[in-house]
């Protein structure tokens, strides 16, 4: 038998009853008829649609479809008996063999008209839903006896078990290779490990893990795996890869969170719901970049209405990567599965996904705004919040004055709506000075300046920058204007002493990106109240603008004003960096020649609008107008107190949505929930039951569902469920992070499905230290660095690589770890190791991701070519970690050594061997570049030429080269050169891996 349709219409049957009720035994006469003409197909060993026969609360409800296939008591409401019955070929059943005869239809059709009576003891038990290692409380097992280190003593137990023994620890140059790149991702020099392999101290090794555990690098090399896990990415993806240009800040969260070692339980809780049981702090806010970490569908959503099935369906999609992303990173269970069906293997329902994704109704992803100081963004988030429902009334009122307007409302909105294009297509300049113009770059992250001399040190009240208008390249409107850019004052032409940033609070609104601002102009704040004065005012465009293929910086007028309101800038000489002097259309001289294009006339809108409100209010009656006009003061008071504060920070994050157009999210209801439904098979057209919030059911330590008010805020939804993933009694939270840690010291977790702790995953190679390690690092405050230490200090850890043949034959994978596995190390920390022994490595840490690719097409669909990225680029020799991360074309380079793919959760990052990847460290523009500094760095610290090949060897390697090989080296040096021979030492193993 086939899967039942969704939904049917009762229908008659053509036999009679002649049982009664009595008469009928779901043993006797009903279970024979379903395993002679059902269970094959919808029995144990197969259960087409998801329906079985065999078990009664899965026969009962229906399969996939979540229709009921057998209604107790109305056998003609039963589709069941329909499909039974039917003579279609497309829909008979079971299909094939031989049919249910009338005598046996009758029997059925009794059997359902009495009740359905199917006792429990006659149904066939699936296993039970929590009887699987993961999902089973924890019990905190004895270490065995003989070692110090609980670790040590499970694995050597489990070794006595198969006949095997430990391996012999490592050397001293070993391990503190292993731990500098396993700990921090960047090697030892020659003289820290000289000095290591020296001290003979008790406490050497436990110094050395301590100082790394406190180093700042230690943060930044282990939120590369954290980013990997949650599929951190600095673009959208999808079609449309747009950037995200303030991701960053969840970044610099993780990385700052590692090195503060936040207990693992807030680590967690400020990711899901931050904003809400931290408010007001720093990384409540940016934590949640957490929620929209993963790939978001830019068509999907700015194009595509919610009310539309392809909106629908991006939303739906929307939610369920931050429900897979949260569920996924911190109980690693694959709760997704169960979008269109009960999972097929972990005890997970349809209801308990939609749950889920009810958690996450209101959000959306978008810039957030924030402010560092916890004091500042408490009060702007009380005004936000002051200000939610009046915006909400104001709306809902007008609404209804609209409705009655009827069509003359729409007719002048649409008369007010034409009128603002005809301005539009007005806009032209009223002279043929166009403005300045910068040379043509083709990054845009090339940094232009223009400036003017006041002549004289100015007492200066604020500064006025006209934007330009130019159809040449279709921008038109603001063409030219700095995405980023700062305005400066000083004495110094240079502008290397005595500089003061024009005013503090657009000091910090430079630092973001600036939207187009079309022709109108940006004027600065009273930089008078500050005390500001100066003879030179330099605007810097640290962003340019994009064109068609390049990037530039243009102004059409800058004009500085004095205490009395006069334009001192007028007339005064000009200089810039650079420029495009093509007179009359663009000198340097045009810059403060007082000529701008000024907007149209605003007159003919400003008449349609007043005449569309006051059809509006003709419909409103004195209360009404009363109260609309105190909504309108209550809000115009607190917008007033809102632009007081000074310009906030933005972090790309799951957030209540406020835009317009498309793309208005839950704003414009105020943030209310979206409705949430069972899909059936995960159609977003066939919606079935409302479903509220709530998490797994078969996790009984806790209710499933939140008991939330409908009325409450969208976060306390989230809440609820942070509080129920680091809840002590979770199971899986407490293995997922333990089995996480360890797999990235060994390279392999105790569970080698990190990502996947149910059914179908792998079993724990080692089930009582697992969970000795889930209930200690629980117990003991969830501290990520004694964790680590802890994993470290072992013995099992400092073990040598050497392989042993006899082992081998037993344990080939060292499943039982009889020694240490020899690791490839990844991307970034073979690149920041090139930087670090070229001498380049840049430690400045955090902000915008550096780029290492020239975007082609920004304005429609982004092409990121890294072919056109300068290798000598200083800006680029930062930490991998802070590398603008883009989805759809990764980095080639990186992505042949294995680089993380940012489109999805990768829990564990493939470790091959290629030619490709052989080529790419020999002729990638990087490596070559990078040869040639080394070769600068070991010239510049040793004077003759065997010297510098030892020097070389020991900055790569962490060792001088023995003689044979010494000679040999020598001799290749003399006959390429040093940046060859550097570039051959950056190319062996020795240095791509870790013993």
């Amino acid at each position: 038998m086939r899967l039942p349709f969704a939904s049917l219409c009762s229908f008659p049957l053509a036999v009679s009853t002649p049982l009664f009720a009595a008469d009928v035994s779901f043993e006797k006469d009903i279970r024979p008829i379903f395993e002679a003409k059902c269970v094959e197909c919808h029995g144990p060993e197969e259960q087409k649609g998801g329906y079985r026969l065999d078990v009664k609360s899965i026969a009962l409800m229906g399969g996939d479809s979540h229709a009921p296939n057998i209604v107790p008591g109305k056998s003609a409401a039963s589709p069941l008996l329909k499909f039974i019955h039917s003579t279609d070929e497309d829909e008979r059943m079971p299909p094939k063999g031989e049919r249910v005869s009338a005598a046996e239809i009758a029997t059925l059709q009794a059997w359902i008209d009495s009740g359905a009576v199917w006792p429990e003891t006659a149904s066939a038990k699936v296993s039970a839903d929590v009887d699987w290692w993961s999902l089973k409380a924890m019990v905190k097992p004895t270490p065995p006896v003989g070692a110090t280190n609980a670790i040590d003593a499970f694995v050597r137990a489990k070794l006595v078990e198969k006949g095997l023994s430990s391996s012999p620890e490592a050397d001293a140059a070993t391990l503190i290779r292993r731990l500098y790149m396993n700990l921090i991702g960047l090697p030892p020099t020659p003289e820290e490990i000289t000095a290591f392999v020296a001290d003979t101290s008790p406490k050497a090794y436990e110094d050395l893990v301590d100082k790394l555990l406190a180093s700042p690098r230690h943060g930044e090399r282990w939120a590369r795996h954290w980013l990997d896990l949650v599929h951190y990415g600095d673009t959208h993806g999808y079609d449309k890869d747009k950037p995200r240009n303030n991701a960053w800040p969840y970044r610099d969260y993780v990385v700052r969170a590692l090195n503060e070692d936040k207990p693992y339980a807030r680590f967690v809780q400020e990711q899901i719901a931050g904003d809400v049981l931290f408010p007001g702090t720093r990384d409540g806010i940016e934590a949640t970049g957490f929620l929209a970490a993963g790939p978001w569908d830019f068509i999907g959503h700015e194009e595509l209405p919610e009310t539309k099935t392809d909106g629908k369906i991006a939303r739906h999609m929307d939610r369920d990567d931050m429900v897979a992303n949260t569920v996924g990173s911190f109980c690693s269970i694959t709760v997704h599965c169960a979008q269109c069906h009960n999972h097929k293997f972990d005890p997970i329902t349809q209801e308990d996904y939609y749950s889920l994704q009810a958690v996450f109704s209101a959000l959306d992803r978008t810039d957030r705004k924030y402010y560092p100081d916890k004091a500042t963004n408490l009060r702007f988030q009380d005004l936000q919040q002051q200000l939610l429902p009046v915006d909400i009334e104001i709306a809902e009122l007008e609404a209804r004055l609209k409705a009655k307007a009827g069509e003359a409302y729409a007719v002048l909105t649409k008369r007010i709506n034409d009128a603002t294009m005809a301005a539009a297509q007005k806009q032209g300049n009223a002279t043929p000075a166009f403005g300045y113009h910068s040379a043509i770059s083709k990054t845009q992250d090339a940094v232009k300046w223009v400036q003017v001399d006041l002549g004289v040190s100015v007492a200066i009240d604020h500064v006025t920058l006209l934007p330009c208008y130019d159809d040449s390249y279709n921008i038109g409107a603001g063409f030219g204007f700095p995405v980023r850019f700062k305005i400066e004052v000083s004495d110094d032409p240079e502008f290397k002493t005595d500089v003061t940033p024009l005013s503090r609070r657009h000091d910090e609104t430079f630092r973001h990106d600036f939207a187009n601002p079309g022709i109108k102009p940006f004027t600065t704040g009273g930089a008078k109240d500050e005390g500001i004065a100066g003879r030179y005012v330099r605007v810097t465009a640290t962003k340019l603008a994009p064109r068609e293929g390049d990037f530039i910086f243009a102004l059409a007028d800058l004009q500085v004003f004095d205490a009395k309101a006069d334009n001192v800038a007028k007339g005064k000489p000009v200089a810039a960096l650079d420029s495009i002097e093509s007179p009359p259309r663009w000198s340097k001289a045009n810059l403060t020649d007082g000529l701008a294009p000024v907007p149209p006339s605003a007159d003919e809108k400003g008449k349609l609008t007043a005449e569309r409100e006051a059809l509006m209010l003709s419909f409103a009656t004195d209360a009404i107008k009363a109260k609309r006009s105190a909504l309108l003061t209550t809000k115009a008071k607190l917008d007033a107190a809102l632009k007081e504060l000074p310009a906030p920070s933005l972090v790309y994050a799951g957030a209540v949505h406020t835009g317009s157009g498309s793309f208005a999210g839950t704003g414009a209801n105020g943030g209310k929930p979206r409705p949430i439904f069972l899909l059936a098979r995960g159609q977003v057209t066939h919606p079935l039951d409302e479903m509220s919030p709530g998490a797994l059911a078969a996790l009984t330590f806790a209710p499933a569902r939140f008991v939330v008010s409908k009325d409450a805020p969208e976060g306390v939804r989230r809440a609820a469920l942070a509080k129920w993933v680091i809840d002590p009694q979770n199971p899986l939270t407490w293995r997922s992070i333990v089995n996480r840690v360890w797999q990235y010291h060994f390279g392999r977790g105790l569970v080698d499905s990190p990502g996947d702790l149910g059914r179908n995953g792998s079993l724990p190679s080692h089930p009582e230290l697992l969970d000795w390690l889930a209930m200690e690092f629980r117990d003991s405050g969830g501290s990520l660095k004694k964790l680590h230490k802890l994993i470290v200090m072992s013995a099992t850890y400092r073990q040598a690589s050497v392989s042993q043949a006899a082992a081998e034959k037993v344990d080939a994978n060292n499943t039982l770890l009889w020694r240490q596995n020899r690791r490839k190390l990844e991307a970034e920390v073979v690149r920041d190791s090139v930087l670090a022994v070229s001498g380049k490595l840049d430690l400045t840490m955090g902000g915008p991701g550096w780029q290492d690719f020239v975007i082609e097409h920004p304005e429609h669909s982004p092409h990121y070519s890294y072919k056109l990225a300068d290798p000598e680029d200083a800006k680029t020799w930062r930490r991998s970690v802070y590398r603008f991360i883009v989805r759809s074309q990764t980095h080639p380079w990186m992505t042949s050594l294995d680089c993380a793919d940012p489109s999805i959760q990768v829990d564990k990052r493939n470790e091959s061997l290629s030619a490709l990847q052989a080529l790419a460290l020999l002729n990638n523009g990087f490596i070559l570049t990078q040869a040639q500094h080394f070769a600068e760095r070991v010239r510049r610290e040793k004077p003759d030429l065997t010297a510098q090949v030892v020097r070389a060897h020991s900055l790569a390697l962490g060792r001088e080269p023995g003689a044979a090989a010494r000679d040999k080296l020598i001799a290749f040096t003399e006959a390429n050169g040093l940046p060859s021979l550097c570039r051959v030492l950056l190319n062996l193993n020795e240095f791509n891996f870790a013993d």
